[in-house]
């Protein structure tokens, strides 16, 4: 193999790597609450099963993985590149802080403005994403559209366990 095809191979298992990483983090906080405080909180009709939560997460993460690779093979010598990795860095500690906030913490309200802060994020990478590589940018609408599913759940959480 040619040296940039190497090269982006690696970038490629490290963008996936990272993302994933980043997944496994969220659910140390999420996983032990399952079942037990999580169980107990009055949710909306629209919460989907227990078990759709981590195929779609792990999806997202496969998906900002590529994106966040697609970004990373441009250059980070470019700013742009680099400015849009950053920003995507800050997503996804946002993205782990929320399970953490949430979860571990048992803090609805806490995890909506985190949430919302997350969201936000996601918007900004999504939109310096397309600046660098459109591809990038629309790998992750379907990150921001669970996220904004997410974020109306917690609200409804917030709502219906005052």
């Amino acid at each position: 193999m040619e040296k940039s095809k190497v090269r982006d191979t690696v970038k490629l298992v490290v963008s996936l790597a990272v993302c994933q990483i980043a997944g496994a983090l969220g659910s140390l906080f999420t996983a032990p609450s399952i079942a037990t405080w999580y169980v107990s909180l009055k949710k909306p009709v629209f919460t989907p099963p227990n078990w759709v939560f981590a195929p779609v997460w792990l999806t997202l993460f496969v998906l900002m993985g590529v994106a966040a690779f697609l970004v990373w093979r441009k250059g980070l010598r470019n700013s742009q590149p680099r400015r849009a990795l950053t920003i995507f860095g800050v997503q996804l500690a946002l993205n782990i802080s929320w399970s953490g906030v949430f979860f571990s913490l048992q803090s609805p309200l806490a995890g909506l403005v985190v949430i919302i802060v997350l969201w936000v994020a996601i918007l900004v990478t999504i939109l310096s994403f397309l600046k660098v590589s459109r591809p990038a940018g629309l790998l992750l609408v379907p990150y921001i559209v669970w996220v904004s599913a997410a974020t109306a759940l917690n609200a409804s959480i917030v709502i219906m366990n005052p």
